[in-house]
């Protein structure tokens, strides 16, 4: 795959990302729409392979942490905080034990 398949790649997995991530909150959404597709328009001249390689890494790093566990956070009232956990980030409960088990 071409540099310019891969940046567009990953400009697209990005906005595919921020929607996933700020679903239903629209300024963080705008917010973060705005600063990928200024980001991307500042270093649309770039040339220099190796500083395309060391971009798209960083778009890589970013995406990442966009899919750690980020988690919404809606203000119920003015002391209260309602979180809301995207779907991909809840997890069967697993029993806890102190002590492991041992084989016989």
């Amino acid at each position: 795959m071409g540099q310019a398949a891969k940046v567009l790649q990953f400009f697209k997995t990005l906005h595919r990302t921020r929607k996933q991530v700020f679903k239903n909150d629209t300024r963080e959404l705008e917010a973060a729409r705005i600063k990928i597709n200024e980001e991307f328009k500042s270093n649309k001249s770039e040339t220099s392979p190796q500083k395309i390689e060391e971009l798209i890494k960083i778009d890589s790093d970013v995406e990442l942490l966009f899919q750690t566990p980020v988690i919404q956070g809606i203000h119920a009232n003015h002391s209260t905080l309602k979180l809301i956990p995207r779907k991909d980030l809840l997890i069967e409960n697993v029993l806890y034990c102190d002590s492991p088990i041992q084989k016989q």
